[in-house]
């Protein structure tokens, strides 16, 4: 964990300090603290996180074991793709945040806009997901050590939520320090307890057998369930999209920001994934706290259910903090005046009001990651065109911090309309192919996700807009 210690220290000297400054500048070479090992090993602690076994938990929904294997790593290996090429690859050759990057597609402003809201609706409905998941582990492990007999859509889950997002928001408030002091342990037992569950799955049962389990609530069309899996790996390798530009910023170059994400975040996040896919078909359970006792006993599952306690809350520590760092950094004047712990209100207040609401919050967890792949397919296609095909992997630092009047990242009043309008098509795209409400496919479904369109329609919208509006007006700073 000496990787997670460094990069406690390299952020200490681009986050905000207690008196709302700010160093945000492009870090220098000398400043960059991870290579290609280094990065890997921080990437893989990230991505072995509870939420992966949720993920799997999900696509055991759609398929069986087999087809659970390849549509989570068909879903993974698209979206880790095109994140590793935006904005991991930009943020790595310049050393800038990525939200600053976004200047130079959707204007200074714009920018400003997309990263309020990712940052702010990502980080609340993470947080959510995770405060009550560790309620749900708490009330098993009450129910085992107590004979008490509480359910996972009662009050008690609300009030562990609930304190758990005060608890969250009471380590952020004292800043970076504390997070790195509850963080240092928490991927090595993951790592255990993923390694153990795969072990005890398959001392229950056999892999002839698991294949055998059929999927838990399947479409009636085979093709159409296989497909609905694929998309939800492809939504849940986007859901890493706010946090990998920055962590890329720190790497030494771009070759040591891009492969680790394949080591990391795509193999880690797939055995995770896989393994609770399988856990969920073999107790036919797909609720992750509820595997631990059934497959470890009372003593080994409570030991379990404590650390994944402990994991869900050091996660929405991780999640938090780096959306408050980007608020403070690229939110404007009023998020840099503003106390540390308010902005812990800002981030974490939103969590607190969905927690009241498990069971709505809970079982819809594929629409959640729907609402979040509708607008990042988009974006990543916005930062790919406009990146290495409109300006050629060339990018005037300088003019990214200039003011909106005279940086030519300026566009018009500091935002690109073209930018949302591709985004608007995007997403359009994606809910005519599937309901992000009603999670409902249409017939095309099955023949092309909702993702790869959305991103397809952003990317082409955004090149020809460009093209057509933005250069020949002059604006963006594009070469002619």
């Amino acid at each position: 964990m000496a990787e997670a210690s460094k990069a406690v220290d390299a952020a200490a000297a681009i986050a905000p300090a207690e008196d709302g400054t700010l160093n945000d500048m492009p870090l220098l070479p000398r400043e960059r603290i991870w290579g290609f090992w280094q990065y890997s090993s921080v990437n893989i602690g990230l991505s072995v996180a509870t939420w992966a076994f949720l993920q799997g938990a999900a696509c055991s929904y759609y398929v069986g074991a087999r087809e659970a294997i390849v549509s989570i790593v068909i879903g993974y290996a698209i979206s880790v793709l095109l994140v590793s090429l935006a904005p991991c690859l930009p943020s790595a050759k310049y050393g800038v945040e990525q939200f600053i990057l976004l200047r130079s597609a959707f204007g200074i402003n714009g920018a400003r806009i997309v990263m309020i809201v990712m940052s702010t609706l990502f980080a609340a409905a993470w947080a959510a997901v995770l405060a009550i998941m560790l309620g749900h582990g708490l009330v098993n492990l009450f129910n085992e050590l107590f004979g008490l007999s509480l359910g996972h859509d009662g009050a008690a889950v609300s009030a562990i939520g609930v304190i758990t997002i005060v608890v969250a928001w009471l380590v952020l408030a004292r800043g970076p320090v504390s997070v790195e002091r509850v963080s240092t342990v928490v991927a090595p037992v993951l790592i255990v307890i993923l390694l153990g569950m795969g072990v005890l799955i398959f001392t229950k049962t056999s892999w002839t057998d698991l294949t055998h389990v059929p999927a838990l609530a399947p479409d009636p069309d085979s093709h159409t369930s296989f497909t609905l899996a694929i998309e939800l790996g492809i939504a849940g390798g986007f859901a890493w999209w706010p946090n990998l530009g920055n962590l890329a910023r720190l790497t030494t170059s771009p070759r040591a920001a891009f492969w680790p994400n394949w080591l990391g975040v795509f193999l880690a996040s797939v055995v995770a994934a896989v393994v609770g896919a399988f856990a969920a078909l073999a107790l036919q359970i797909t609720e992750p706290t509820d595997w631990m006792i059934p497959l470890g006993g009372a003593v080994l599952g409570a030991i379990a259910l404590a650390a994944i306690a402990f994991a869900n809350l050091t996660a929405i520590l991780s999640q938090g903090y780096g959306s408050m760092v980007a608020l403070r950094s690229g939110g404007g004047a009023l998020f840099r005046s503003l106390p540390w712990p308010v902005m812990g209100v800002i981030i974490l207040g939103p969590a607190a009001v969905l927690v009241l609401f498990p069971a709505a919050v809970y079982e819809n967890y594929g629409r959640f990651l729907s609402w979040g792949a509708i607008f990042v397919a988009p974006l990543c296609a916005i930062q790919i065109v406009d990146f290495f095909f409109l300006r050629k992997t060339s990018v005037d630092v300088r003019e990214l911090y200039e003011p909106t009047k005279s940086s030519v990242y300026g566009f018009w009043r500091g935002f690109n309309v073209v930018s949302f309008v591709a985004i608007a098509a995007g997403a359009a795209t994606y809910a005519l192919l599937l309901d992000p409400i009603s999670y409902v496919p249409s017939e095309w479904f099955p023949y092309l996700t909702a993702s790869i369109p959305s991103f397809a329609v952003a990317g082409i919208t955004y090149l020809l807009l460009t093209k057509l509006v933005t250069m020949r007006m002059g604006q963006g700073g594009y070469q002619t």
